[in-house]
């Protein structure tokens, strides 16, 4: 670990340590990762919500509800042995030994100035490394890592925004509260208004066993749907605002964000009525297994920024006017990218939970923002580890499987680079990755995760791999 990091570290324990001793009658409050909403539990137990304990603290929190402080630390180191690669080119994962650790760390700060709103800070920093530099695989085995290692190490915004909630009716319900809500009930039935900087899957397409780093899967297209091209700078947030109506059993959402100018681009364009993007997401909190809970959200985006068209780079290489398809190459202009997704979490019995998703992108403009794949389906299994008494434990394992359109693919095959992908050639076949992982808690908020994950074409190649990756994951929480 760098000095810079580690410096870091001690700045926040020390922060937490400040407040928590200057604070006026202190409580152990868990500090969850945010997670989906479940339906209020049945009285059978075996169909009620799965089991997850909250996660431990190393440090207490305030137990003034005005305020929330807090901070994590992750870092998930992988490897991989040599693997059969028929050829390389610049994009690609690397077919020989290679190992890397990347890290994320996290303050989070909030507070609440009166019953229906609050401000909410949170300051990262992100580093270290990812195998073959993220580049190789449409899939990424480390949602965590920084996709341009050229960006700098200091410390930045992840998110801040302003939080306000209307009520729509009198009667309250129980709000677990996290670093995204300081509130500790809310209306039953009830608008909440965001604006400011945030991640889009802090809101959108969530699932309570598959979608989050700190505990569970680490594969991108495990935690997030990878045929979503979320609106998002190269660190995963934009600026925009969201608007979410919430009832009994079912909610809808809509989020309108900025677009980076660049595809993995740092920076955001500042041209809302040109470069733009809008998310809508159904949530109906009904199980589709009879007596038992479940959630069922549906999502459709669409895009609008500076994105080229896959048949527009190919006709400019058959015609002799480039060496190879460079889907960048174009005049500013404004190109629109549609899309929709399914997401579904099942409970099975109390501890064990089933998920799925499914997603689909129109495939004819350059992938933008998240990762390069335009049709994708997953499903697996969570389990919490109450059922082995050890209630701070999870478990899981999960298949998804990737592809790409024709355009997309004849890009490749004739030596077209996007922003992740380009193996010079192309022998196409669908990723298909299997992952499994268990997360272990050892002390306080000290938890140690081993894991591994196994890509059958890596970047839709049928000339390269398979490949296993060994992960092992550790996580605090203060």
């Amino acid at each position: 670990m760098s000095r810079f990091t580690f410096q870091f570290v001690l700045a926040i324990c020390a922060m937490l340590g400040a407040f928590s001793i200057a604070a006026d009658g202190l409580r152990a409050q868990d500090a969850p990762q945010a997670e989906a909403q479940t339906p209020p539990a049945p009285a059978d137990d075996s169909s009620s919500p799965p089991g997850n304990a909250d996660p431990e603290a190393m440090l207490p929190h305030f137990k003034d509800t005005r305020f929330w402080l807090s901070g994590q630390v992750n870092f998930i180191f992988q490897t991989h042995p040599d693997f059969y690669a028929a050829y390389s080119g610049k994009n690609s994962l690397s077919p020989r030994y290679e190992k890397a650790t990347s890290r994320v760390m996290t303050l989070y700060t909030g507070v609440r100035l009166n019953n229906s709103t609050e401000i909410l800070v949170d300051i990262e920093e992100a580093g270290g490394a990812a195998l073959s530099t993220g580049l190789g695989l449409a899939g990424n085995t480390d949602l965590d890592i920084v996709r341009n290692p050229q960006l700098s190490k200091a410390p930045y915004v992840g998110r801040g925004m302003i939080h306000k909630v209307f009520a729509l009716s009198k009667d309250k319900i129980e709000n677990q509260r996290s670093f995204l809500s300081l509130f500790d009930e809310l209306p039953r039935r009830r608008l909440e208004i965001r604006f400011g900087k945030f991640s889009l899957p802090d809101f959108f397409d969530q699932n309570s066993v598959g979608s989050d780093t700190h505990f569970q899967f680490n594969n991108w297209t495990l935690d997030t749907n990878g045929a979503w091209d979320y609106a998002a700078d190269t660190r995963g947030y934009t600026v925009g605002f969201v608007a979410d109506y919430e009832d009994r059993s079912w909610g809808f959402r809509f989020a309108e964000g900025l677009m980076p100018k660049v595809a993995n681009g740092i920076d955001l364009a500042w041209k809302p009525w040109q470069a733009h993007a809008e998310n809508w997401e159904f949530e109906l909190r009904h199980g589709v297994v009879p007596k038992k809970a479940g959630v069922v959200r549906l999502l459709a985006y669409t895009n609008h920024a500076n994105m080229g068209i896959y048949r527009n780079a190919i006709a400019q290489f058959q015609q002799g006017l480039v060496p190879v398809p460079d889907i960048t190459n174009h005049p500013w202009h404004i190109t629109g990218k549609y899309g929709f997704g399914v997401n579904v979490e099942q409970n099975l019995t109390r501890n064990l939970t089933a998920f799925a998703r499914w997603g689909w992108n129109d495939g004819k403009t350059e992938e933008f923002a998240y990762t390069e794949v335009e049709s994708t389906f997953a499903g697996g299994l969570g389990v919490n580890g109450a059922r082995w008494h050890r209630k701070q434990d999870r478990a899981g394992v999960a298949f998804v499987s990737n592809g790409i359109k024709k355009d997309h693919q004849i890009y490749l095959a004739d030596g077209g680079l996007g922003f992740l992908l380009g193996d010079g050639r192309l022998n196409y076949g669908r990723e298909n990755i299997l992952e499994s992982y268990y997360t272990a808690h050892v002390w306080g908020g000290i938890y140690v995760a081993p894991g591994v994950q196994y890509v059958v074409n890596p970047g839709y190649n049928r000339d390269r791999g398979p490949v296993v990756v060994p992960t092992l994951r550790l996580h605090g929480e203060f």
